[in-house]
């Protein structure tokens, strides 16, 4: 009989997480609902090539004022291999609403996947029990890996793949902008500290998807945006 195969003792932190942190104003919420939650926060962002690259700017001055561990991972090597996307490649970013079906252009392939695996591979080094990212229900019409279907198996497969079992969690799922803007509100956050706009210029164009979906935001919860627009 072949002997059963050994599996290690988990040596995970409890209360350690990854939280993927892009520098908008989800993952800049969901940030603090964790170190809210007394977390041990270790914060990724990643350098995808992205033509709003300010993002990264904003996220590293944030982490920084926290003093909580931080990285930048730089994979815009693989540029070339996610290509077709207004974010990514030279292409007009599309103005309007996130429901509109121009605004499947500003999907980056596989984008979600590349980064939550490099994030659980760093969560199990680390020994963190979870990966959060801001995945939210105002993203379902465009982009299949904010889905709950895509955060489901992505949790599967994270479990499966390791012998630490680091679970994948998306805790805005199932609420859209206007809320988690509001439970950012009601923890007191600065969104001035933020970037959203998809257009990587000094101001915030107000046109794109992203701009729009923001400016409803603020406007649906009664107050104004401290990021500067163009118009």
């Amino acid at each position: 009989m072949h002997q059963a195969e050994s599996i290690p003792s988990t040596r995970q932190i409890p209360g350690r997480v990854v939280a993927i942190f892009s520098g908008g104003m989800d993952s800049f919420t969901m940030l603090h609902d964790l170190i809210a939650q007394s977390k041990e926060v270790h914060a990724l962002s990643f350098n995808y090539g992205q033509r709003h690259s300010k993002e990264l700017k904003c996220a590293e001055a944030v982490c920084r004022k926290l003093d909580i561990p931080y990285r930048i991972i730089d994979i815009s090597a693989i540029n070339f291999l996610l290509a077709g996307s207004s974010l990514t490649d030279d292409i007009d970013v599309p103005e309007g609403h996130y429901e509109e079906e121009s605004m499947k252009s500003t999907v980056v392939p596989n984008r979600n996947m590349i980064m939550l695996s490099l994030a659980i591979g760093y969560a199990v080094s680390i020994h963190a029990e979870a990966v959060y990212y801001g995945a939210h229900g105002g993203d379902h019409a465009i982009y299949p890996d904010c889905r709950p279907l895509f955060v489901e198996k992505m949790n599967q497969a994270s479990i499966a793949a390791n012998y630490e079992p680091v679970e994948v969690r998306a805790p805005f799922l199932h609420m859209d902008k206007i809320c988690i803007l509001k439970k950012g509100l009601a923890l007191g956050l600065d969104y001035s500290q933020t970037w959203t706009c998809y257009n990587g210029r000094e101001k915030a164009c107000g046109k794109c998807g992203s701009c729009v979906e923001r400016l409803e935001a603020f406007a649906k919860n009664g107050t104004v945006d401290p990021v500067p627009y163009e118009s």
